[in-house]
């Protein structure tokens, strides 16, 4: 049976005044218009925005992230005909000048010795920003430009664990991008008309141990402009997903729980994404699999990150089939002690 999920249409605050989870902001919304104003739960707060944009020839992400007790900054890139990739964390523990903004659409910035990072918000555009003088013995520029096209419908939803352990999540497909990175004497270029990025805005109270799956992809097919958000496992039981499709700039909320079904011991192969009503029938072939490890004995993280193609279908809520056929994306197993 599909889930009754609530839709949202007016602003609301994520967190009642004592810090516990406002009832009322439970549910999801195609516009970014739930705050995330949250308090207390020292060492339990997490908030990051991560970007993710799909060019023709290379994929390019930055996160900054705050962990309450650090913040965790990470780049990289792949390039998909040759698979060069290079990826580069910075760690600036007990941190307390980086600033988290509790609105999707806010500026946030850090600037570390080895690294800067910034995603600057300018009139309708999210302008990403990175440099480094050493990224693995190269030089790394970024300079991509991001646009929020008006009639655009977006995924912004809460997921209650309980009334003290609840995340927002906010994720933002089929946004044109346009611009650069440079790595080495290699330049990668980006145009709107092509090319798309991704954002996951992410404030929450978490539990210390999760897992999760998630699967993404933006971008053009048989002229269509689509946008795929899939996840699992993390959302189980609480009566909210985050599976949606966005057609032309239209959201079609999935309210079902998905099956990810991937073998651990070989992340290469095929994945399956099957939804109970038989509606989703996705198949990922992966092409690269980037793994991300931290084990500092309290925290630890594992992430298989999967960049690749899905083929299949899914059956709107309106009653047409969108048909995948070779469609870049990327899908993840993400372990985490945080």
């Amino acid at each position: 049976m599909p889930l009754k999920e609530k839709e949202i249409t007016e602003p609301v605050q994520l967190c009642l005044a004592d810090g516990m989870l406002n009832p009322e902001s439970i549910g999801w919304a195609r516009k970014p218009i739930i705050r995330s104003n949250l308090r207390g739960q020292f060492l339990r707060k997490k908030k990051w925005n991560y970007w993710c944009v799909f060019g023709r020839d290379a994929l390019f992400s930055a996160t900054i992230s705050n962990l309450d007790y650090a913040t965790v900054c990470f780049v990289y890139y792949l390039d998909y005909e040759t698979k060069a990739f290079n990826e580069k964390t910075i760690i600036r523990p007990f941190d307390t000048k980086t600033h988290m903004p509790e609105n999707v659409q806010e500026t946030v910035e850090v600037t570390h010795k080895d690294m800067h990072l910034s995603f600057i918000e300018n009139n309708k555009e999210t302008l990403i920003k990175v440099s480094a003088n050493d990224f693995h013995g190269e030089y790394l520029e970024a300079d991509i430009a991001v646009s929020y096209p008006d009639d655009l419908d977006t995924l912004n939803v809460v997921v209650p664990w309980s009334e003290t352990r609840f995340q927002f999540t906010a994720k933002h497909h089929c946004l044109p991008a346009k611009g650069r990175f440079t790595v080495g004497e290699k330049t990668y270029t980006f145009h709107p008309e092509t090319d798309f990025a991704v954002l996951d805005y992410g404030r929450g109270i978490w539990p210390y141990e999760s897992t999760w799956n998630w699967g993404i992809a933006s971008g053009k097919q048989h002229g269509d402009i689509i946008g795929l958000n899939l996840g699992g496992k993390w959302t189980d039981g609480t009566g909210s997903t985050e599976n949606a499709v966005i057609l032309n700039g239209t959201l079609h909320k999935i309210s079902e729980e998905l099956n990810f079904s991937f073998d651990r011991d070989d992340y290469m192969k095929d994945w399956l994404v099957t939804s109970p009503s038989g509606n989703v029938e996705l198949t990922f072939t992966p092409f690269f699999e980037r793994v991300a490890k931290i084990d500092l004995k309290i925290i630890r993280s594992e992430v298989h990150q999967m960049v690749g193609h899905y083929n299949g279908a899914i059956k709107l809520d309106d009653g047409k089939t969108i048909t995948f056929n070779n469609f870049l994306g990327c899908i993840e197993d993400h372990y985490a002690k945080w």
